[in-house]
């Protein structure tokens, strides 16, 4: 059932329905989230559901967005001379990693797929790790590299890694301290 019209109403009962899909990711994959089961567990009709979304995916990936816009948020460009850049640079990649457990292991799972079909979420991660080389670069902290294709490499390496890790169910102090020995060898590669 599809709403008939194109206004889509958003008000709060538009978030009930949002936090109601977050908190049923807790105990099942979002995959298996339904419209039925959204119903269910509110108590609402169909209609009140497609009046606010056009279905459960959209709800889906707004909660998506708002998880990869809370990752992007926690990085921070503004180093502090005085400290190990690599250091700095293994905390914040660690942060990442952190906000990905805090966004629920099952629905992380989801958010990792879409991210990796959209293009613009792609394309702001390469541009921000270029950022950092291009910055690491000028100070002398790291070789010359082609920036491109390293940004990719450390782009598929956290994603890859992060993917795996809430797959796997791996504790987060467990995945921390494996993020870190891995990560450690990119870093050591790139030191000038």
């Amino acid at each position: 059932m599809t709403n008939t019209c194109d206004k889509l109403i958003y008000d709060e009962m538009s978030e009930q329905i949002i936090e109601a899909v977050e908190k049923l990711t807790l105990s099942e994959n979002a995959h298996n989230i339904s419209v039925r089961k959204i119903l269910k567990y509110l108590g609402i009709t169909n209609r009140v559901f497609y009046n606010r979304f056009h279905n459960i995916e959209e709800v889906l990936d707004i909660i998506s967005e708002r998880s990869v816009l809370k990752i992007r948020g926690s990085l921070k460009f503004h180093f502090n001379e005085e400290l190990d850049f690599f250091e700095q640079i293994m905390d914040e990649v660690e942060k990442t990693l952190i906000i990905s457990y805090e966004t629920r292991m099952n629905f992380a799972h989801y958010v990792f797929e879409n991210d990796s079909i959209t293009d613009s979420n792609y394309q702001w991660w390469i541009e921000e790790i270029k950022k950092i080389l291009n910055y690491a670069i000028g100070k002398g902290y790291v070789k010359k590299v082609d920036t491109d294709m390293t940004s990719y490499a450390i782009w598929c390496f956290i994603r890859g890694f992060n993917t795996d890790a809430i797959g796997r169910k791996l504790s987060l102090d467990e995945a921390i301290k494996r993020y870190r020995y891995g990560f450690k060898f990119i870093l050591d590669g790139l030191k000038n």
